[in-house]
């Protein structure tokens, strides 16, 4: 077959790949399922798809439609091509303000549409928690919904025309038809004009229709995602008089890309909604008493009606992201009801709220009722979207699992249906999280499962199993927005009745006679229980790391992936990671592909070393270990730490490169090299004897070297130290001599250290390393975890509150509160983490002080400046850029502007290495490099990054500051 798959890749204008290594990346979606596909293709137009179409029917194997790759009930994973239409079909193509509506390919990300289509007043309603990288052709496929669905509805009543390419390649058009079209489509020999005739036949049976009404979910229930569509096609003309016309679109939402493969959708667009609308944050006790509460808040109409459970809640006390969107939280309620009260008027809306409220107190529902506009309601959603990563976020193997999660009934019937599915769960000893659109009659119901042991597989399918007669009882439906794929796909039969099901299968049949488009998925479907993650009973060795790893081991870690994909954001989205995907948008470049590979072989490989593997080692490449996942991502998977543990274990087995050990010993290089700086400066700048350097060093030609400062840090200190007298305030602080700022950026250190004497700080140089970031940076972490010890042996003696360790460089500084916890020995690990309490980057003190009261305004320049700032990754990740923001803005009319930047594409060394060089400008001009060069010349820039400060001066030619340096400058 590799023959065969290398023929076709050589026919398609796209890409094919059949390796080991993209295989295991596309093996799984974000649900419990996995299965290697046969290969996996990036089709670039709608003639590789037929290509694809005709090497599929030819080879009897199936296309596996496939977009952000983040649904839930396993629909994008199976046993044949995965075609990944995510990095070329991205176009959005036409869009007519007139008639409110825009026509895109199916690779086009929800957000980013609406960001296109917000200058023209304009919105795409339907909503996902995954809207930053879901894309459309997805959300059609699974019929996506979210939070707002109680008044936008599902993906289905926004799609009004598709083009794709129909099972046997031909290229097809659906849209709403009059009558006498509906029948003249009939007509003829075509695959299409077989589907309407039989559709005809299937449909106009009055038995049919009488079946499909009596045994489909409520039609009171906006949620129905159960198998195809057919009860939505019976209520249009032909089959149903004065019915709308008839149209496809409504079988093709929700058909999860097994009927056809979309190439165009034209979508429905609407109004901008209120700016300004408000969200009363409900407190209760109890689920129950929220979903009691829940039927009172639509009575007023609000445009959504969101549930967080306590379980949700308690995860997002860890989380270092989510932990600041806690904000509004009295106590520790059993569960909180987000009402949105859609209006621009805010007394309107709070006229509301109080009506709301007085209701609910009278029924004896809520405790506490805060009311939040304006920024604080994007902390709320943020905090409600993150649950689902948070869900992952559960040390050891047991994990809230997705299996049951996605139920929808009637909203009236939702307290009591919650109340039968609880009393099950009890039967088995479990307990479940509950989240999400209470408003809509669905709650995101997960069980906490371990589906490594036989038992968690034996729940798995037992739960399944009963939750399903539960809501036939209720005449719900089983999906009400993730859709069947594997995981509900057997139960449809109990679902809709052995007819209908007979009939859907009769659908399938003809669309696709072959069985080439996703097959095994709503129809045919295997035991929910086979193909997962996760096999019964298997047994991982125990894993030696350097690393501590809370309360699991390092595999452990890579499995809090779920999967969700968030990794997959974009630049336009905000945020720091993914930056290698933000530059290249592959899959393979994700976080969550970083995950994937490692679980893979640390689960099955056959080696002693499990990760001395290549294809670990190829995926983790261009990793940039900026920590953007460590808060971004909500399951908090911190991909840096993994890469340096896999680092280390892979150099044990392999050497250690020349180059990672140069880098690794810059601090050592650099104190040789500072006996000469004159001459090691004429030496790396001269184009020659430079080149050479970085040819030998493996370094790119393009990027110019660091230079060394005439002398260090140090030696300026203690002779400044011997000709000056320190403040006699009492205040007193110690300065983390960072190897960067010792040797390269010793102007910043200087300004610092007078900086904090001129505001009445006495300034201490203690003993200590260097900080170990290089030898982090390159997995080298033996080594590091000397330092961290050393380090922590001998600052802890003397740091304290009141006299507090503070940094210049945030990569080095905040290694403290960072890896070095995570490197103490067992005996250093308090001691570690009550040193982290008292170590601050300098913007982090200064904030403190000037709250504090000890720095006053009028010490500072009145003038006017206007200032862009660029926060390095790890300040983000670990700490924020809040600090710097204060300060900056501190000076009277000093103005701060913060860029939008994820990570500059430094890195450390990633930016200096060859290999890299390529990506880590393209991750630059992602953001970051076109904003400073937009600015004028009396715009200060501003960096904390000594590699951010290097990134701008090669990619735009300004000097960036430190904001130290900025605010020493404004001192009166």
């Amino acid at each position: 077959m590799n023959e065969k798959l290398q023929q076709l890749a050589a026919t398609l204008d796209g890409s094919l790949f059949y390796d080991t290594t993209m295989r295991t990346l596309y093996a799984t979606d974000a649900s419990a399922y996995r299965e290697m596909p046969l290969a996996v293709a990036f089709p670039k137009n709608t003639e590789d798809l037929k290509k694809l179409i005709r090497f599929a029917r030819a080879e009897k194997t199936s296309l596996i439609p496939r977009t952000a790759g983040t649904s839930l009930a396993g629909q994008v994973v199976g046993s044949g091509i995965v075609v990944d239409v995510s990095k070329h079909f991205t176009k959005i193509l036409e869009l007519n303000q007139q008639e409110g509506w825009v026509k895109v390919q199916p690779g086009v990300v929800r957000d980013e549409l609406n960001i296109f289509l917000k200058p023209h007043g304009l919105f795409y309603g339907p909503e996902t928690s995954t809207a930053n990288r879901a894309m459309i052709g997805g959300m059609v496929g699974n019929n996506s919904c979210g939070s707002n669905s109680v008044v936008y509805r599902s993906a289905r009543e926004h799609l009004l025309e598709v083009k794709g390419l129909l099972s046997d390649g031909s290229e097809v058009e659906f849209k709403a038809l009059s009558l006498d079209e509906f029948h003249q489509k009939c007509e003829g020999n075509s695959l299409e004009a077989q589907i309407y005739r039989a559709t005809r036949s299937l449909l106009g049976n009055f038995d049919n229709q009488e079946e499909i009404r009596r045994e489909f979910p409520k039609k009171s229930i906006e949620r129905r995602n159960t198998g195809y569509a057919v009860d939505m096609l019976v209520d249009m003309a032909p089959f149903t008089a004065g019915g709308p016309d008839f149209n496809f679109c409504s079988l093709i939402a929700g058909s999860e890309g097994t009927l056809a493969f979309l190439t165009e959708i034209k979508l429905n667009v609407v109004p901008l909604p209120p700016r300004d609308s408000g969200l009363l944050c409900v407190h209760f006790n109890s689920i129950d008493e929220a979903l009691r509460a829940n039927l009172i808040a639509l009575k007023y109409k609000p445009s959504a009606s969101e549930l967080i459970d306590h379980y949700i809640l308690d995860c997002t006390k860890d989380n270092i992201e989510q932990s600041k969107n806690r904000f509004f939280v009295l106590g520790d309620p059993g569960a909180i009801l987000v009402v949105e009260i859609p209006s621009d008027d805010r007394e309107e809306v709070k006229a509301i709220a109080q009506k709301m409220e007085a209701d609910m107190r009278a029924a004896g529902l809520g405790y506490h009722f805060p009311l939040l506009f304006g920024a604080d309601t994007k902390k709320i959603w943020a905090l409600r979207k993150a649950g689902l990563g948070l869900l992952s976020n559960l040390p050891g193997d047991e994990k809230a699992v997705p299996v049951i999660e996605d139920t929808a009934v009637d909203v009236e019937d939702l307290p009591d249906f919650i109340r039968d599915f609880n009393e099950i769960l009890k039967q088995y000893n479990l307990y479940s999280v509950h989240y999400a659109h209470a408003g809509s009659g669905e709650i995101h119901l997960r069980p906490i499962i371990n589906l490594k042991t036989k038992e968690g597989n034996a729940l798995f399918r037992a739960i399944a199993e009963e939750i399903a007669t539960l809501v036939k009882k209720y005449k719900g439906s089983l999906s009400g927005e993730h859709g069947d794929g594997r995981l509900r796909g057997e139960f449809i039969r109990q679902m809709v009745g052995e007819k209908n099901y007979q009939l859907l299968k009769e659908v399938k049949k003809v669309w696709d006679p072959e069985n080439i488009f996703n097959p095994n998925k709503i129809v045919d479907t295997p035991p929910m229980d086979t193909m997962l993650r996760y096999t019964p009973g298997q047994q991982t060795p125990e894993f030696k790391t350097v690393f501590r790893f809370y309360n699991q081991d390092v595999l452990q870690h890579a499995e809090q992936c779920n999967g969700s994909g968030d990794c997959r954001k974009t630049h336009l989205s905000g945020g720091t990671m993914c930056p290698s995907y933000m530059a290249t948008r592959n899959e393979k470049d994700t976080t969550r592909a970083r995950a994937n590979i490692l679980r893979e072989f640390l689960t099955n490989s056959g080696k002693m070393n499990r990760f001395d593997h290549e294809e670990i080692k190829e995926v983790m490449d261009l990793c940039l270990s900026c920590k953007g996942c460590k808060s971004e991502c909500p399951s908090n998977v911190d991909m840096a730490k993994l890469k340096a543990e896999f680092l280390q274990h892979y150099y044990d087995a392999n050497g250690v490169p020349f180059r990672s050990k140069l880098i690794a010993n810059y601090t050592k290089s650099n104190k040789l090299a500072a006996l000469v700086p004159g001459l090691y400066n004429f030496a790396v700048t001269n184009p020659l004897i430079g080149g050479m350097i970085k040819k030998v060093s493996g370094f790119a030609p393009q990027r110019s070297m660091p230079t060394l400062y005439k002398t260090t840090l140090q030696k300026w200190f203690r002779k400044h130290q011997q000709s000056s007298a320190q403040p006699k305030t009492g205040r007193k602080v110690y300065l983390f001599c960072d190897e960067f700022t010792n040797y390269n950026d010793t102007e910043i250190g200087i300004k610092a250290i007078l900086l904090l004497e001129k505001l009445g700080y006495a300034v201490e140089i203690p003993k200590h390393e260097e900080s170990g970031r290089t030898w982090l940076s390159k997995g080298l972490i033996r080594t590091a975890k000397m330092i961290a010890n050393r380090n922590v042996e001998l600052l802890s003696p003397i740091i304290s509150e009141e006299t507090p360790l503070v940094g210049i460089e945030p990569s080095a500084v905040l290694t403290f509160r960072d890896e070095y916890i995570d490197l103490a020995d067992d005996a250093n690990f308090e001691t570690a983490k009550k040193l982290a309490q008292h170590v601050f980057l300098i913007d982090e003190f200064i904030a403190r002080e000037i709250e504090k009261g000890h720095i006053k305004k009028e010490q500072f320049s009145r003038e006017k400046r206007s200032i862009q700032l660029h926060g390095h990754c790890m300040q983000k990740a670990v700490s924020s850029v809040a600090p710097t923001v204060k300060i900056l803005s501190f000076p009277e009319n000093y103005t701060v502007q913060t860029i939008p930047s994820g990570c500059c594409g430094m890195a450390g060394s990633f930016g200096y290495e060859k290999e890299h060089y390529e990506v880590s400008q393209q991750v630059g001009e992602l953001v970051l490099l076109p904003t400073v060069r937009k600015q004028p010349a009396d715009v200060i820039i501003a960096a904390p990054g000594t590699s951010c400060r290097h990134q701008i001066k090669d990619g735009t030619g300004r000097h960036a500051k430190h904001p130290v340096e900025v605010f020493y400058e404004a001192l009166a």
